[in-house]
């Protein structure tokens, strides 16, 4: 609509808007098109999450076991992108009251495809992937205000 009302003004698109909000009215996304990308990103986490969890009972299961488990942590933590946006999400997570739950999971993330694939630790990784979920944990309890208190 705004479109048309630009047209029969006479006023050029590119005249009224800078190339900064052209990009941003492009890529926005709606209320539950946001929802729904979370959900699907949010859910294929966990399914990635509990593969690798199967898959740690198989021969050589644990190199498997650690990708996957560190691809679902990745999808769960990149699924709120889609909820506050991927800048915002990365000013939120570098904050001073959750930068350090912010390293020690992304170590954990780092040093459990370590273990697996360059030290060859099968212990070391489980070991890993645990500290990942108490980092994951431990992150996402730092979102909900006054937490940090109790």
């Amino acid at each position: 609509m705004d479109k048309l009302r630009r047209v029969l003004s006479g006023r050029d698109e590119n005249e009224e808007q800078g190339l900064t909000a052209q990009v941003l009215d492009a890529s926005t996304l709606s209320y539950s098109t946001r929802v729904k990308w979370f959900v699907i990103c949010f859910a294929s986490g966990i399914l990635c999450s509990i593969l690798g969890t199967a898959l740690l009972f198989l021969p050589n299961g644990i190199k498997l076991f650690a990708v996957f488990y560190t691809l679902g942590n990745i999808a769960a933590l990149a699924s709120t992108c889609f909820l506050m946006g991927p800048l915002k999400q990365l000013k939120r997570m570098f904050e001073k009251t959750r930068l350090i739950a912010t390293i020690v999971m992304l170590l954990c993330l780092v040093l459990t495809l370590c273990a697996a694939f360059w030290w060859n630790k099968k212990l070391l990784a489980i070991i890993f992937c645990i500290l990942q979920f108490l980092a994951m944990t431990w992150y996402s309890i730092s979102y909900i205000p006054f937490a940090s208190t109790i």
